[in-house]
């Protein structure tokens, strides 16, 4: 049976954890290990007390989360960190989490998997971080209020989607995908320069819809949370297959 550390080498290695970039509240990988081998994976979004009574509740003994433990920054475990630390201990439920390595991958990763949520082929990259590409682009040629309906169809289960003001018949030739808070200052002039006419993200300031209006730009903030439900999911998907394990996934939307 495997350990905690066995699956974290594993996926470390999958998502070349080592050789991308990220925020350095992300800590990619093992966050927290545990006694016990594993016997079943949880996956969420969010490391929260939430996704931890989840996990308890499904008998999962692994959490594989996208906002890991130290998302919010360092600080003192007391209130509820103390709280979410506990019930991790008393449960012996270890943590993994993955960031943008998850976001980039080209199969199980966020901006993959919503390209084909929403019937598009990515066939480029976007949305460029450091040296790395995170995000996906294609080419199309639909109308945006169908790829409007898609994305809003998609994000159901979740919350309701916006979009920045989309004119009547305009068609969607040349898109890119940025998941979470993906529309921001670099996103926007990376999109200018490639021609593309269509950005889908999760959320994203209120600037960038006046942006867009000026821009001849269409964006679609499909839900920070939505957005990235995908990954996660995948990941616990392709461990449980690989391990012989069970898995379930964690719904504890944020509403954003």
């Amino acid at each position: 049976m495997a350990h905690s550390r066995d699956l974290a080498v594993y996926v470390d290695e999958l998502l070349s954890t080592a050789n991308t970039p990220d925020y350095p509240n992300a800590v990619n990988g093992l966050q927290l290990e545990n006694r016990a081998p594993i016997r079943a994976i949880a996956a969420a979004v969010d490391f929260s007390t939430r996704a931890i009574q989840g996990a308890v509740d499904a008998e999962a003994n692994l959490l594989i989360v996208h906002h890991g433990m130290f998302w919010a920054g360092v600080g003192p475990f007391s209130g509820p960190s103390y709280r979410t630390l506990r019930m991790l201990m008393e449960n012996d439920i270890a943590v993994y989490s993955s960031h943008l390595p998850l976001d980039r991958h080209p199969t199980l990763g966020n901006n993959a998997l919503l390209a084909t949520e929403l019937r598009l082929t990515a066939t480029g990259s976007f949305a460029r971080f450091q040296d790395t590409f995170i995000g996906v682009s294609g080419e199309s040629d639909i109308e945006t209020a169908s790829l409007i309906s898609q994305a809003r169809e998609f994000a159901k289960p979740y919350g309701e989607i916006r979009t920045s003001r989309v004119t009547s018949g305009r068609r969607t030739r040349k898109w890119g995908i940025c998941t979470g808070a993906g529309a921001s200052a670099d996103t926007l002039g990376e999109a200018s320069a490639a021609g593309i006419d269509t950005l889908i993200v999760g959320e994203g300031p209120h600037w960038t819809a006046i942006h867009a209006e000026e821009h001849d730009l269409a964006i679609i903030y499909a839900g920070h949370y939505a957005t990235e439900t995908l990954g996660v999911r995948a990941l616990a998907q392709h461990l449980a297959k690989k391990y012989e394990l069970s898995w379930s996934f964690i719904n504890a939307p944020t509403g954003l």
